[in-house]
């Protein structure tokens, strides 16, 4: 297994054996010390790829070791693709019953967190995450995440979970993991951005926007 292409080929077609070798050689490969350029054209070409490859995935054992390969090279991907370009696979890992896959998505999430808060944890800083992802966009992505995790967390809620007074003492599952990932936004962001955030979110329930359908 010497390229990070020929690894997903044996994590996506391989045996059970093979498919779980080739998912812990990809931090080798990737770790490996060489300037190999292909590499990394290889990676990005994987993380765009991920929510596509993983539905043609019917075995469980397969996607754990798929979504934990995708992992360990996401924080590589392309700036300028759109730092929510696997969200919507992201929330549809969050609430899979298995936990490393959960874990896995989480992961990802909270890498995603740090280039879209640059400008609120610095601010008036200039980086090169600025350049790709303006103030202006990382904000409408925040938002857009706060409210689908909220939504989700809704979907998620069941009454027992009242009887937990800390984040700790809650089953491990689906609710925990988003929980999880809103705790460490707010966290990121701090109070006052999140009072922002749920104040335009409020606007938003009272104030829907009017889609006008065609005919």
């Amino acid at each position: 297994m010497n390229s990070i292409k020929e690894c997903f080929e044996i994590i996506l077609n391989g045996d059970r054996k093979n498919c779980r070798l080739a998912s812990l050689a990809v931090r080798k490969v990737l770790y490996r010390t060489d300037n190999d350029r292909k590499k990394y054209e290889e990676i990005q070409e994987q993380v765009n790829l991920a929510p596509e490859n993983y539905k043609r995935i019917n075995e469980e054992w397969r996607q754990v070791n798929f979504v934990k390969a995708i992992s360990v090279i996401y924080f590589l991907h392309e700036l300028d693709k759109g730092s929510d370009l696997c969200f919507p696979w992201f929330f549809q890992l969050l609430e899979n019953k298995n936990g490393i896959i959960r874990y896995a998505a989480v992961r990802m999430i909270l890498h995603e967190l740090g280039p879209l808060t640059v400008h609120i944890r610095c601010p008036g800083k200039n980086s090169i995450v600025s350049d790709v992802l303006p103030p202006h966009t990382a904000d409408k992505i925040l938002f857009s995440l706060f409210v689908s995790l909220n939504q989700f967390l809704q979907h998620l809620w069941k009454p027992e979970y009242k009887k937990y007074k800390y984040f700790k003492d809650l089953p491990t599952n689906s609710y925990k993991s988003v929980l999880m990932v809103l705790m460490k936004l707010e966290e990121m962001c701090g109070k006052e951005y999140i009072k922002y955030l749920e104040n335009e979110y409020k606007k938003l329930l009272t104030n829907p926007p009017n889609i006008i359908g065609t005919a």
